[in-house]
């Protein structure tokens, strides 16, 4: 069945939600691809927002790339799932590998998507944000990365995702928020009427176009 009606009302929904919260700074950051148009949603919602990227690259199993054994950031933070790892056969020297050109894509992902405007992290506090959450390799590599970068405080905020994952990533983050956690999951795309992929260009330009609500403290500074 059915939530969202597509990932702009995923994001403004999760965004209300993050209202009230009490955020020093706030940044938002998408994973990309499908994390972006809920990060512009969900900055539109939360005054003195900003918004940028944080890319997570999946580590794929031997002979099996579609298969994450973990996940990977472009500042070399990363999540491997030793059991699961093992299970594939990916011995170490394999995973030194696939890190090393999963990093690689991710510092090129990320400077193409958000490399003239990057935000600071430093001080700040941070909602990493995606279109919903099945393994959650990639939310714990994201979350690694940007507490690296000096967050004050980093949340991970999703619209739907499984409760075993859920468990999972509440050691990683300071806070997580989930407005949907059904018993029965498949994928995420089940829960939107609306989950076509969003191109490249797509995400692009929403980034460029993303503006702070208006009358925020921000738009005053840039006055």
């Amino acid at each position: 069945m059915s939530i969202f009606a597509n990932r702009e009302d995923a994001g403004k929904l999760l965004g209300e939600h993050l209202q009230t919260l009490e955020l020093r700074r706030p940044l938002v950051l998408g994973i990309p691809r499908g994390g972006i148009p809920i990060a512009v949603a969900v900055g539109r919602e939360i005054p003195e927002a900003e918004v940028g990227v944080v890319v997570a690259r999946k580590l794929g199993a031997p002979g099996q790339p579609e298969l994450a054994i973990g996940a990977v950031t472009a500042n070399g933070a990363y999540f491997v799932d030793e059991p699961l790892a093992r299970s594939t056969g990916a011995n170490a020297n394999y995973v030194h590998d696939e890190l090393r050109r999963q990093q690689a894509e991710a510092r090129r992902r990320e400077e193409q998507f958000d490399g003239h405007r990057r935000p600071d992290v430093a001080g700040r506090d941070v909602i990493i944000v995606d279109d919903g959450v099945a393994t959650g390799a990639t939310a714990i590599a994201a979350i690694r990365a940007i507490k690296a970068a000096g967050a004050r405080c980093v949340c991970f905020a999703i619209p739907v995702g499984p409760p075993s994952t859920i468990r999972q990533l509440t050691p990683e983050a300071d806070k997580i928020i989930c407005l949907h956690q059904p018993g029965y999951f498949r994928s995420v795309g089940q829960f939107y009427r609306d989950f076509r992929a969003v191109p490249d260009d797509e995400a692009i330009r929403l980034l460029a176009s993303f503006r702070p609500p208006m009358g925020t403290a921000l738009d005053e500074r840039e006055s």
